[in-house]
């Protein structure tokens, strides 16, 4: 298994352009753009970036503000949420995936950015390099698939009896294409069928989860992507009761 890492959103990255700009402001502005719903601004990933900010001396509603938007799973809503914050002269914008950071870039050549992505965002056209991100971004990037393998082992032996593990995928998503092929070369390693599943809005993840039904696999997995995995785990719960995951 290979892993690659590199870290460049650390306390400095976060607090440089909030400082630099909180002379010309009241209080700095961090624009936070989520692929998912707003009840997502209680998810874990919200949670730690109040808890990270908070350790560099910056609260929430006391010497910092973040202003939200949500995209609710429609990927066409992004460029015109980026630009809404990019127009309001936010002094950072968060992106937590590589959808939501190319929305950004299109967005504004000069606010600063910061990525999260399970992509290679030099791949994805984000930085010119890990070393050296050039431009307006800067972020942080795990890059994962190899992990697919690991996964599809560990549903095999949580559930010996599973011939057929389904795979939801956002076509929509960068590294959509790298999932697929990576997770389907991984499913014939370990001798299980694997039915792929694509969906990038709300009705086409209803539609998803008929079909899972029909295909009677026995567990599913989800892709990364922050729009299927906030709608994607509540029905997950009512195909479990159907049996099926």
């Amino acid at each position: 298994m290979r892993r690659r890492k590199f870290v460049v959103l650390g306390g400095s990255a976060m607090t440089w352009p909030l400082m630099a700009r909180a002379q010309q402001k009241s209080v700095p502005v961090i624009g936070y753009i989520g692929s998912g719903k707003s009840r997502d601004v209680a998810s874990p990933f919200v949670v730690a970036l109040r808890q990270g900010l908070s350790e560099t001396g910056y609260v929430e509603g006391k010497n910092l503000a973040i202003e939200y938007r949500w995209a609710e799973g429609k990927y066409d809503r992004l460029p015109a949420i980026a630009s809404d914050l990019a127009g309001r002269n936010v002094d950072l914008i968060l992106a937590p995936n590589d959808v939501l950071a190319r929305a950004a870039k299109g967005a504004t050549p000069t606010i600063p950015i910061v990525f999260v992505t399970n992509g290679d965002p030099v791949a994805d056209g984000l930085v010119v390099s890990l070393a050296r991100p050039g431009g307006n971004l800067t972020g942080m990037a795990a890059i994962n698939t190899e992990l697919m393998q690991k996964r599809l082992e560990l549903i095999s032996e949580l559930v010996p009896q599973v011939r057929a593990i389904a795979l939801l995928v956002n076509p929509n998503n960068a590294i959509a294409e790298r999932i697929m092929r990576d997770t389907a070369q991984a499913a014939r390693v370990i001798g299980v069928q694997l039915p792929i599943l694509k969906a990038a809005t709300e009705g086409e993840i209803d539609a998803a989860f008929s079909t899972l039904v029909q295909l009677h696999a026995g567990a599913l997995v989800i892709a990364n992507d922050g729009g299927l995995i906030s709608y994607g785990s509540n029905r997950t719960a009512v195909a479990r009761q159907q049996n099926v995951a």
